[in-house]
């Protein structure tokens, strides 16, 4: 996908926000080429723009959150790596609450709902970030390292004292199709302990065992069990997909992942956008795109339409 893209009609996703609660709606809307990711957040009368860029990042604690002044939008992690998969690269989301919704814990429902407005394709290529150097980040046991590839691949490696997690490995070329085969579906997870202490202060107000998976002392309080049985490493490339967007282009080069989270993962995206000279911007030729526009555009899976033309 050499081309910037965004939805072919507007939609509205709805749904509850994870810690507040609250029911949010959001209304997606096509965005013209050059616009980025943009959330419009409205609270009574007040209204920001804010763009889904790594420097308006004001909050990693519990979920990535962006804001401007006194407006924020939190939870953005898995919205924000469902289009990654779509390859959305322009977008306005008018959204009324604190929260993205957290839908059922994972980035499906989301793909989903972009499938059903449609891809457009715009006639403005694509810059990708390709890695030329390595960089690393370490913080105590956690590190995150990127290296140069052709690709953009992702290898996480996530360890926890507990028997239904453990250590957990997996690796996986990012593709719109690996993407929503192999790690979309994953959900966000927490210990009952954790998840009671929230609730005590205020928080997790509208998580259940609907939408997260909840781990007790020695076993699955979900009475489903897990989408898959590594579901937990699945779930960290996921967030990682999505908080890594905030860099504000695609990315060609192979990040490494060891224990890290939301906060390590926005380090790196600042650290990476700090070290120019070890990247480049890659951008494609009026000849390549044309030669593009003449390649007929793949299915996502049977689920996915065709994309439309602007």
């Amino acid at each position: 996908m050499i081309y910037q893209c965004t939805i072919a009609k507007p939609i509205t996703v709805q749904g509850i926000g994870l810690h507040s609660g609250r029911t949010t709606t959001m209304k997606l809307r096509p965005a013209t080429a050059g616009t980025g990711i943009i959330f419009h957040r409205t609270e009574g009368q007040k209204t920001r723009a804010i763009e889904a860029i790594s420097a308006n990042v004001i909050d990693t604690r519990l979920a990535t959150v962006i804001g401007k002044g006194d407006l924020s939008v939190s939870t953005i992690e898995h919205f924000m790596a469902a289009l990654t998969a779509c390859h959305i690269d322009n977008l306005h989301v008018y959204i009324d609450g604190p929260e993205v919704p957290i839908m059922d814990g994972s980035a499906k429902p989301f793909i989903r709902a972009i499938n059903q407005a449609g891809v457009s394709r715009l006639h403005k290529s694509r810059k990708v970030i390709a890695i030329s150097k390595p960089i690393t980040l370490e913080e105590e046991d956690k590190r995150i390292s990127i290296i140069p590839s052709r690709f953009f691949r992702m290898t996480f490696d996530l360890r926890y004292d507990h028997p239904c997690i453990g250590r957990q490995q997996r690796s996986v070329k990012l593709t719109a199709d690996s993407i929503y085969r192999e790690i979309a579906s994953a959900r966000t997870f927490g210990f009952l302990k954790e998840v009671e202490y929230l609730k005590s202060i205020g928080l997790a107000r509208g998580g259940s065992l609907e939408n997260a998976i909840v781990i007790g002392e020695e076993s699955i309080l979900n009475p489903e069990g897990l989408r898959y049985s590594d579901e937990f490493v699945r779930h960290k490339i996921l967030d990682s997909v999505g908080d890594f967007s905030l860099i504000g282009h695609p990315i060609l080069g192979h990040i490494k992942s060891h224990k890290a989270g939301h906060d390590m993962n926005h380090k790196m995206v600042e650290k990476i956008l700090a070290s120019p000279d070890c990247w480049r911007f890659v951008e494609f030729s009026e000849a390549d795109l044309q030669d593009a526009l003449r390649v007929p555009l793949p299915l996502f899976n049977q689920e996915r339409p065709a994309l439309a033309e602007s």
